[in-house]
């Protein structure tokens, strides 16, 4: 092509995007992420890239296939890989042999190529256009992978490399293996128009059949804007890395047009954004090294598809390992917070629990751990945190956590200490009730063995929906610490004892009322009325809690429970 005819595809390029009413910068997020991946194209309108050297001929089919692998490995070529560095990211192909075992790789469409022959694009049709798929093993464990190489087109979305992902998908669902997606890109490929948009919907569309039956997993290491986060969206676990990624629909740029807001793409979307307001991502590393081994983390506790059961793993922990700290860790002013993350810490096996959406509604905790080496989701309330109670955040990100365990076969261990839900306007006009009514439905529906511990309070709704034994619960256990009422004594008091309080000498109306509240808690605030009932199966020692849990997961093992047979529920969405 000549210098002139290279000058007028660009200039094309570039009216073409901004002449349009805003779509393609919308897809692309923002301006800033079209001038990023314009940059990538412009060299390879200039000059070959590396990746693209002269075909070397030979007589020898070993050495031509060594060739074109080489070409292939090489993506954007080694200036474009440094520079990658220098932003501290890896490139795809170290992405992925960080996160899988050692050679285990098989690369699948190693030589797929685009098919557009606009922009002067047929001159420029590099070895797996801009995407490295295959799979692997991590811990020898099948799994299949795609990885963005944003050092080819910025890593932009073609109709060919939307067919590797899909097939990389299809291959997954039908050998029951999870999918995990690295994502670094600059959306779609806009010389490719409608092609590029309909390859996002195929992949939409796998990751919905999918869910549900086999882990999904997308770690965003770099841009995800425009359509492309729909994808990660979908699936069960986003990572994101602390400087390096950031996620949007409409990039700074659009929104300074559109609402006259001014804002950073990291203050945007930025990995702490999602992972603390927003509650999109789960995860956050430091860079892509900790991202990588955080996800093989997360693996360690998934079983490959929903048929299989979860890996166990060997264990020193003594079963019957009991922890006198758990005797008074709840205090005995029932007004004093304690770290519910100290109970979890003291019974699961050696200590460790790997936490999900640490940093987003903190007032619930939510992760895996294993008991008797066996994997287990952990839900539980956090009383340092806004005293425990359940508002909308924390209802969702209690739900989506163990719908996900239900899909995948992981029991549930519940500890409660709940207050209610958190009143105001605020949640009310934002919707509590459809909201709540989330982590209900989610504890209804799941059938898995499921198991609760009220460590203090447990009252009103919020003592129904943390899976109460009403609810299908399996095995409901207490501490002798445990508070069951419609409310807490002080209110309680103050409605039932309010006109004889009233009549009282003003002189005995507050020691009348400390009176009522201890008779009250004596009477009605205590396990014993919900055992009396069956509501609570054993009120047990604290620090004997992790025999109980492992004894009645023991006599779980063989749990088999249904639903009544429909499509699906229709969960208040």
């Amino acid at each position: 092509m000549s210098s002139r005819n290279r000058l007028f595809a660009i200039v094309v390029l570039s009216r073409g995007i901004y002449a349009t009413d805003r779509p393609f910068v919308h897809l692309l997020g923002s301006a800033n992420i079209f001038r990023r991946t314009l940059a990538a194209f412009v060299p390879l309108w200039h000059a070959s890239p590396p990746a693209m050297a002269p075909k070397k001929h030979s007589t020898n089919p070993l050495d031509e296939l060594a060739h074109r692998r080489a070409e292939a490995e090489a993506g954007g070529g080694a200036e474009r890989r440094e520079r990658q560095h220098k932003e501290g990211k890896l490139n795809a192909r170290e992405r992925i042999e960080l996160l899988l075992d050692e050679n285990s790789f098989e690369e699948l469409d190693e030589f797929v190529k685009h098919h557009c022959t606009d922009f002067g694009m047929t001159e420029q049709r590099p070895s797996g256009d801009g995407f490295v798929c295959g799979f692997g093993r991590i811990d020898g464990c099948l799994v299949y992978v795609f990885a963005q190489d944003f050092t080819v087109f910025g890593g932009s979305l073609s109709e060919s490399n939307a067919g590797k992902i899909t097939k990389v998908m299809k291959l997954a669902m039908s050998t029951g293996a999870p999918v995990i997606g690295l994502n670094d890109s600059g959306g779609a490929r806009i010389q490719e128009g409608v092609m590029s948009l309909a390859g996002y919907a195929d992949i939409f569309l796998l990751n919905t059949l999918a869910s549900g039956v086999v882990p999904q997993i997308s770690a965003i290491m770099g841009p995800c804007a425009g359509g492309a986060v729909y994808s990660p969206a979908i699936t069960d676990f986003i990572f994101m890395t602390e400087k390096t990624s950031y996620m949007f629909v409409t990039g700074p740029d659009v929104i300074k047009t559109v609402t006259h807001e001014e804002v950073t793409k990291h203050e945007l979307g930025g990995a702490m954004t999602h992972n603390a307001k927003s509650g999109v991502a789960h995860f956050i590393a430091r860079d892509d090294k900790e991202c990588l081994a955080m996800i093989r983390e997360l693996i360690s506790f998934l079983p490959s598809n929903n048929v299989d059961d979860p890996p166990r793993r060997a264990t020193h922990d003594p079963v019957d390992r009991a922890d006198a700290s758990l005797n008074s860790v709840v205090p005995e002013d029932p007004m004093v917070p304690y770290d519910m993350k100290d109970v979890i810490h003291s019974t699961v096996d050696d200590g460790y629990f790997f936490e999900v959406h640490e940093h987003y509604a903190k007032n619930l905790v939510v992760g895996f751990a294993r008991l008797d080496g066996r994997p287990v989701g952990i839900v539980a309330n956090q009383p340092a945190f806004l005293a425990g109670v359940l508002d909308i955040n924390a209802s969702v990100k209690g739900a989506r956590f163990v719908r996900f365990c239900d899909a995948f076969n992981i029991p549930l261990i519940t500890f409660e200490d709940v207050p209610g839900f958190l009143p105001g306007t605020q949640q009310e006009f934002g919707g509590i009730i459809k909201h709540g009514a989330k982590l209900l439905f989610a504890y209804a529906e799941a059938t898995v063995p499921k198991i609760t511990v009220i460590t203090r309070k447990a009252y009103g709704g919020a003592y129904c929906v943390m899976s109460s034994k009403h609810i299908r619960t399996d095995i409901n256990f207490a501490w002798p610490t445990a508070e069951i009422a419609v409310m807490g004594p002080e209110g309680a008091v103050n409605i039932v004892y309010r006109r004889e309080i009233e009549r009282a000498p003003e002189s005995e109306r507050e020691s009348l009322h400390r009176e009522k509240i201890a008779e009250f808690r004596e009477r009605f605030a205590n396990p014993y009325i919900a055992a009396e009932r069956g509501y609570i199966d054993a009120i047990i020692i604290p620090a004997e809690t992790r025999a109980k849990l492992i004894t009645a997961l023991r006599s779980l093992e063989n749990k088999r429970d249904t639903n009544p047979r429909k499509k699906h529920g229709n969960i208040p969405l």
